[in-house]
C-alpha cells in the first residue's frame, strides 16, 4: 500500500469505528428498554406498585421507579427493587443491560432459576438476589462478571454444586450463600506440596483455583447448606467466615447430624476425580482447545458486530423464554426437575382411561374442566384440566404452573384436598392437576342445590371448625404460608361423613388471566364479593383468606349465596343483624329446625372479626380457630340432643 493511501484508509477506519459506536449506543438504549419491559412482563404480582410507572411505550427508562441511569441517560446503571413482595421470574433479557452495575432484588418472592445470561453483565458490581424463592443451580456463567464485589444469594432454594468459575471473581469482597440446599465440596485448593504431587504438578507450577483465587474476599457465609468435605485452608484467614449447619468432615457440633446429610458417616467423598482427569489431559489437546477457542471468539466478534447493526429493529440475542419456532426447543427449556422431583407425574393416557375418555365431567368454568375418574386399582380422583391454548403458553407460565404444583404438593392435613400428582404433556398440549376425590360434592352444592335437612346445625358447625383448622394449618404451620386463591363454598369439598376438604382450584384463574395479559380481572362475581381485591393480592395476603372465611361462615349459617344479583353481597345484607341480639336469629337458614343461640352468637362474633375493613385489625386464623373450638360443641351428644329437640318440635307442631 502506498504512503499516499494510508491517511485515506486511516480516515475510513475512524468513520467505521465512529459509525459502529453510534449504532451500538442506539441499539444499547433500545435493548435496555426491551430488557426492562421483559422483566416487568415476567412479574405477575406487584402489590406495592414498585413498577407502576414503567411504560412499555416510553423510550427513556431513566425516570422509572427504582432505576438509576448514567449522567448521559444512555445506560441503566442500577436496578433496585428490594422488599417489594414481587412475585415472578428473573427474565434472561436483563442480561442486555450491558452497563448495569447494581442489580438488587432482595426480599421479594421471585421463583424459577437464575438466568445464565446474567454472566454477560461485565460491569456488574452488586448482585443481590437474597431472600427469594429461587431454585436450581448457580450458573457457572456468573464467573464472567469479573467486576462483581458483592454476591448475595442467601435464603433461596438453590441446589447443585458451587461452580469453580466463581473463583474468577477477583474483586469479590462479600459472598452470601447461606440457607440454601447447595451440595458438594467448596471449590478451592490449598497451596501445598502434597496437593501438587497428587496431581503430578510441581509446587512451583501450581495455581490456585476456585475461591482460593478470591484474594479480596472479606466475608463469606456458606452456612446451612449440605456442603461436604473440608474447608479450604485458603479461606480460613477470612474474618467473616461461616460454615455452620453443613455436612463437613470436621467433628464440629455446629454441623448437621449425619442422618440429615443423607450419607454414611464413615464415608468421605472423593475430591480427586475431576481434578485428576483434568491434570491428565495431554498438552496438545490443551493447545488445540486454545486455538479453537480463539477462532470461535474471533468469529463470534465478527457476528456480534454484524448483528449490532440490526439491533434497533430486533434484539441481537436469542431469548429462550419466548416460544420458538421449534416446539421441541420450547418444551425442554422450562422443566425444573428439582421443584417437582417428589411429585407424581401421570401420563395423559392413564388419566384418559381413568376418566372414561374425559367424558365424566363434574365441573367446568371458562378456565378449566373438572373430571371424575378412578385410577386402576386405586382411589377415585378429580382431574382439573387447564383451558389454555398452547400458543398462549409461555416460559413464565410453565414455571408458574410448576410452582403451583409444588405449592399444592406440600399440603398434608385432614382438611386439605390431597394432590396426588400432575400431568404435563406436549402432544396434545396438556396441563392437569390430579386430586383425591371427595365423594360428597361441594359445600356450595349442598347449601344451595341440596336438601337443607342434610346439613343440620351440628353438622354445619363441624364443617366450620374443619375449615378453620385447615386454614390455621395453611397460615401458621407452613413456611411460607399457603392461601386459597378464592375462598368460598365452591372451594370446600365434602367427604362421605361431611368432613370438609379445602381445594384451591381457583389458582388456575391467575395462570389463565396471566396468559391473556389481564391479570387481576375476575369473572366470578361471587369471588369479587368475597374479597374486593385481585386474586394475586388475595393469594399474597393471608388476611384476604380471613375475610373470605367470615363470608363463608355467613353462607354456612344462612344458606344464602355470598352474592346474588337481586340482593347483592351477603355481607351487606347481614350487617343489620350481626350485632343486635334481638334480630340475630334472622341470619339463620330457614331450613334449620333447630340451632343453638350461644353458638350463633359465637359465629356472628367471628364474622365481625373477619370482615373488619382494616385488614390489620382482623383476627388471625389461629385465634379464630381457638375461639370456635372452645365455644362450639360438635360432640355426638350434642348431635343427639339437637336431634331429640328437633323431633320434639316436630311432634308438637303435628299435634297442633
Amino acid at each position: 500500500m502506498s504512503v499516499k493511501m494510508r491517511p485515506f484508509v486511516s480516515l475510513q477506519l475512524v468513520w467505521v469505528c465512529l459509525g459502529l459506536f453510534l449504532v451500538t449506543c442506539e441499539a444499547s438504549s433500545s435493548n435496555e428498554v426491551y430488557a426492562l419491559n421483559a422483566f416487568k412482563e415476567a412479574i405477575y404480582e406487584d402489590p406495592l406498585l414498585a413498577m407502576s410507572n414503567w411504560n412499555v411505550l416510553d423510550a427513556d427508562p431513566c425516570d422509572w421507579n427504582c432505576i438509576s441511569c448514567s449522567i448521559a441517560r444512555d445506560h441503566v446503571l442500577k436496578l433496585n427493587i428490594s422488599g417489594s413482595a414481587l412475585r415472578g421470574f428473573l427474565a434472561p433479557e436483563l442480561g442486555l443491560l450491558s452497563a448495569l452495575q447494581e442489580l438488587i432484588l432482595n426480599g421479594n418472592n421471585l421463583i424459577g432459576a437464575i438466568p445464565k445470561e446474567f454472566g454477560k453483565l461485565n460491569y456488574l458490581q452488586v448482585l443481590d438476589l437474597g431472600k427469594n424463592q429461587l431454585v436450581g443451580p448457580i450458573p457457572p456463567e456468573l464467573g464472567n462478571c469479573t467486576s462483581l464485589m458483592t454476591l448475595n444469594l442467601e435464603s433461596n432454594v438453590l441446589t447443585g454444586e458451587l461452580p469453580p468459575e466463581l473463583g474468577n471473581l477477583n474483586y469479590l469482597e462479600e459472598l452470601r450463600l447461606d440457607r440454601n440446599k447447595l451440595q458438594g465440596t467448596i471449590p478451592g485448593n490449598n497451596n501445598s506440596a502434597s496437593n501438587s504431587s497428587i496431581y503430578g504438578m510441581s509446587a512451583s507450577s501450581w495455581e490456585p483455583t476456585g475461591f482460593c483465587r478470591s484474594s479480596q474476599l472479606k466475608f463469606a457465609n456458606f452456612s446451612y447448606n449440605l456442603f461436604v468435605g473440608s474447608i479450604p485452608k485458603c479461606l480460613e484467614s477470612i474474618s467473616g467466615l461461616s460454615f455452620q449447619g453443613n455436612c463437613l468432615d470436621d467433628k464440629d457440633p455446629t454441623q448437621r447430624p449425619a442422618a440429615q446429610c443423607g450419607v454414611n458417616p464413615d464415608h468421605k467423598p472423593s475430591q480427586n476425580g475431576n481434578k485428576h482427569e483434568a491434570a491428565s489431559r495431554p498438552a496438545w489437546l490443551l493447545a488445540l482447545e486454545i486455538v479453537t477457542g480463539t477462532m470461535v471468539g474471533a468469529l463470534f466478534l465478527v457476528a456480534l458486530l454484524t448483528a449490532v447493526q440490526r439491533c434497533k429493529s430486533k434484539p441481537s440475542i436469542l431469548i429462550p423464554w419466548k416460544k420458538s419456532a421449534s416446539s421441541k426447543d420450547h418444551v425442554t427449556v422450562y422443566i425444573d426437575s428439582e421443584m417437582l422431583k417428589d411429585v407424581v407425574r401421570f401420563n395423559r393416557q392413564e388419566l384418559e382411561v381413568a376418566c372414561e375418555d374425559f367424558s365424566n365431567i363434574i365441573g367446568s368454568s371458562p378456565n378449566s374442566q373438572v373430571y371424575k375418574g378412578t385410577l386402576k386399582e386405586g382411589p377415585e380422583i378429580a382431574v382439573i384440566s387447564l383451558g389454555i391454548k398452547e400458543e398462549h403458553w409461555t416460559g413464565y407460565l410453565e414455571l408458574y404452573f410448576q410452582r403451583e404444583v409444588a405449592d399444592l404438593s406440600r399440603l398434608d392435613h385432614e382438611n386439605a384436598g390431597k394432590l396426588l400428582g400432575y400431568c404435563r404433556e406436549s402432544n396434545p398440549f396438556t396441563r392437569m392437576l390430579v386430586f383425591e376425590y371427595a365423594s360428597n360434592g361441594t359445600l356450595y352444592e349442598h347449601l344451595h342445590y341440596g336438601e337443607g335437612c342434610q346439613l343440620s346445625w351440628t353438622r354445619r358447625m363441624k364443617i366450620v371448625i374443619g375449615i378453620a383448622r385447615g386454614l390455621t394449618y395453611f397460615h401458621t404451620e407452613l413456611d411460607p404460608p399457603f392461601t386459597i386463591s378464592a375462598l368460598n363454598s365452591s372451594a370446600v369439598y365434602l367427604t362421605d361423613d361431611f368432613s370438609p376438604k379445602l381445594v384451591d382450584f381457583e389458582s388456575w384463574k391467575s395462570i389463565h388471566s396471566r396468559s391473556e395479559k389481564n391479570a387481576g380481572s375476575i369473572g366470578n362475581q361471587g369471588a369479587v364479593c368475597v374479597l374486593p381485591n385481585s386474586l394475586e393480592e388475595r393469594h399474597l395476603d393471608v388476611r384476604g383468606n380471613i375475610y373470605g372465611f367470615g363470608v363463608l361462615l355467613l353462607e354456612i349459617v344462612s344458606g344464602r349465596p355470598s352474592y346474588c344479583k337481586d340482593k347483592g353481597c351477603l355481607v351487606d345484607w347481614a350487617k343489620d343483624f350481626l350485632e343486635i341480639p334481638e334480630v340475630m336469629s334472622y341470619v339463620v337458614d330457614p331450613e334449620l329446625k333447630h340451632f343453638r343461640y350461644d353458638e350463633l352468637q359465637t359465629i356472628c362474633e367471628a364474622v365481625i372479626l373477619c370482615i373488619n375493613p382494616n385488614p390489620s385489625k382482623r383476627a388471625s386464623m389461629a385465634e379464630l380457630c381457638t375461639m370456635l373450638e372452645s365455644r362450639i360443641d360438635t360432640s355426638v351428644s350434642a348431635e343427639l340432643k339437637a336431634s331429640s329437640l328437633a323431633w320434639a318440635e316436630l311432634a308438637l307442631s303435628s299435634s297442633n
